[in-house]
């Protein structure tokens, strides 16, 4: 069975965020004075093949504790769900 996992992954609490100050500031000089923090992050789209939900949620578990996100400086949440591209045969 095919998964796809979106993974949200965030700077923790605390951590200085160079590339959300630099949005925060663009944002202010195009006129948009009322912003006054702006946190980046990434989406990771991850498509991989599990035989079940219970070893899906625990790959993806995996894949953010090793890979994907940095445990020290990093949070990751995820929403995993069956995916329906090749549920209707529309694979890419």
């Amino acid at each position: 069975m095919r998964w796809l996992a979106e993974v949200h992954v965030r700077l923790r609490p605390g951590i200085a965020d160079p590339e959300g100050q630099t949005i925060a500031g663009g944002l202010r000089s195009l006129g948009f004075d009322g912003v006054t923090d702006v946190r980046a992050g990434k989406l990771l789209r991850v498509a991989f093949e599990a035989a079940d939900r219970a070893s899906a949620e625990a790959a993806v578990t995996q894949m953010c504790g090793r890979l994907l996100a940095n445990p020290v400086m990093e949070t990751a949440d995820w929403e995993l769900n069956v995916d329906e591209r090749v549920a209707v045969g529309i694979e890419s």
